[in-house]
């Protein structure tokens, strides 16, 4: 029988240090100077900081340089009296020093005052081909530290070599205690420094982006036309600044132009329904003397006329909110032309003149209405004939040029006709059941599409309109 064993593991969740929740609050501060401000200091603090300790590091090693010069020369002041004999017992310093005179036995032979009295200092004597060697040594007997700074000189040769110890007290962490607090206090004060200056730099820049939040905040649908101030320096806030005042402009055109589309969809919207209310209100008023086919004909004709209209906002609703909506497929333009030509009669003649199947990739529906919407449009314009020519262009592009015979478009109005509701004087007169909208949905459609839809003079010369559509072609090369 096996026993099953149960092993526990224990799991110790790893807490956050206090330095980890105080970076974390300040990245969540939502102020970007404060954020900024924090930064600069930290990373003044670092840089303070590290700069210190190189300071300090060099003071004190030029320090202990200085000491060592010293006691260098305390060695060739002891070293020149033994060379003259002029050395006696006690060794008169002129500066308040520690020396020692030891023979090759390491008997002392002579000593300043406070060293006097006191056991050799051991340390290794100098290479053989060299005279001296500095050092450092710890847990001497010798007046004032516990370690110290030494340097060992020997003066002569052979077994009557003598050696010279001059030591000092060791530098500590600020051998220089002015200098040191100086170098200190820097670190804090270049902290300080750079955070103060960094606050009053990111004020200063972020003036502007204040002042553009408040007028933005007072911005409201019926003042479009007031505009955020833009500072004279050409930096990222007054690009800023711009940028914002031209979203502005876009913004105002926009509302501008959906104003003016939504009162031109009331009229046209009012005209069928006052036709309608005027028919039912005569056939009521007198329904014995009302012709009543006639009444119905008349009422069918505004009806058609209003549903022309509400099934062209539709369309361009649907093109506005997402142009890629319809299915892309292969679709051969020759063979919808056809059928759009065929399908109703037409006031003129329509001739569609074509090379072969025209391929491009997109929406047959929407292609559909496009082209419907040139025709009936050229064939409401034409005095007697509208032609249709398919054809391909080099690389890849698919050509449809729609051409009528009849009055043509001045030039300063071509644009124009493409707007939504835009008819010009002379097509009222004669396009009076129009909606003004087919040419309109035309150009989105073919846009959409990544194609063009433009609208120019016959190349024969002859009066007219002539519409050419170009869309990128489908084509498989054979």
């Amino acid at each position: 029988m096996q026993r099953t064993r149960e092993v526990v593991i224990g799991v110790r969740l790893r807490r956050p240090s206090p330095s980890g929740w105080i970076w974390q609050a300040v990245l969540r501060h939502p102020e970007i100077r404060f954020r900024v401000t924090v930064a600069a200091s930290l990373v003044a603090f670092v840089l303070s900081s590290a700069l210190s300790a190189v300071l300090l590091v060099q003071l004190k090693q030029d320090a202990y340089q200085d000491l060592v010069r010293a006691l260098a020369r305390d060695n060739r002041r002891t070293a020149t009296a033994i060379e003259t004999g002029q050395l006696t017992l006690d060794i008169s310093p002129t500066t308040d020093s520690l020396q020692q005179v030891v023979n090759q036995r390491g008997q002392v032979v002579a000593a300043t005052p406070r060293m006097r009295g006191r056991p050799r200092v051991r340390f290794p004597p100098p290479p053989p081909f060299e005279e001296r060697r500095v050092g450092r040594v710890c847990g001497i007997d010798a007046p004032g530290a516990h370690c110290f700074v030494i340097v060992e000189r020997r003066v002569g040769l052979g077994p009557d070599a003598l050696f010279i110890n001059s030591l000092a007290p060791a530098p500590g962490p600020l051998p220089r205690p002015v200098s040191g607090v100086l170098i200190l206090l820097g670190i804090p004060f270049i902290t300080l420094l750079a955070g103060y200056g960094t606050w009053l730099s990111v004020n200063r820049a972020l003036l502007p982006v204040e002042g553009i939040r408040r007028e933005l905040d007072e911005i409201t649908a019926t003042d479009l036309e007031r505009r955020v101030p833009e500072p004279h320096r050409r930096d990222e806030v007054g690009r800023l600044a711009e940028s914002v005042n031209a979203t502005l402009d876009r913004l105002e055109e926009a509302v501008a132009r959906q104003r003016a589309f939504v009162s031109d969809v009331s009229h046209e919207l009012r005209s069928p329904l006052t036709a309608l209310r005027m028919e039912l209100e005569l056939a009521l008023s007198a329904p014995e003397d009302t012709d009543v086919p006639a009444a119905l004909r008349a009422v069918l004709v505004n009806t058609e006329r209003l549903s022309a209209v509400v099934d062209d906002l539709l369309a361009l609703a649907r093109l506005d909110a997402d142009r890629t909506a319809s299915p892309m497929e292969r679709v051969d333009l020759t063979e919808i032309t056809d059928q759009e030509v065929l399908r109703r009669p037409r006031r003129v003649q329509v001739t569609v003149l074509a090379e072969g199947p025209v391929v491009v990739r997109g929406g047959r529906s929407d292609l559909a209405r496009l082209l419907t919407n040139l025709i009936d449009n050229a064939d409401r314009h034409a005095a007697g004939e509208v032609t249709v020519i398919l054809r391909t262009e080099k690389p890849a592009t698919a050509v449809v040029e729609v051409i009528d015979d009849g009055t043509g478009v001045p030039p300063d109005d071509r644009e124009r006709v493409f707007e939504r509701f835009a008819r010009l004087a002379e097509g009222r007169h004669r396009d009076a059941g129009g909606t003004g909208l087919g040419l309109a949905i035309s150009r989105d459609i073919a846009e959409a599409h990544h194609g063009s839809l433009i609208l120019t003079d016959r190349i024969d010369g002859v009066p007219g309109a002539r519409f050419v559509l170009r869309l990128p072609s489908d084509d498989v090369p054979r």
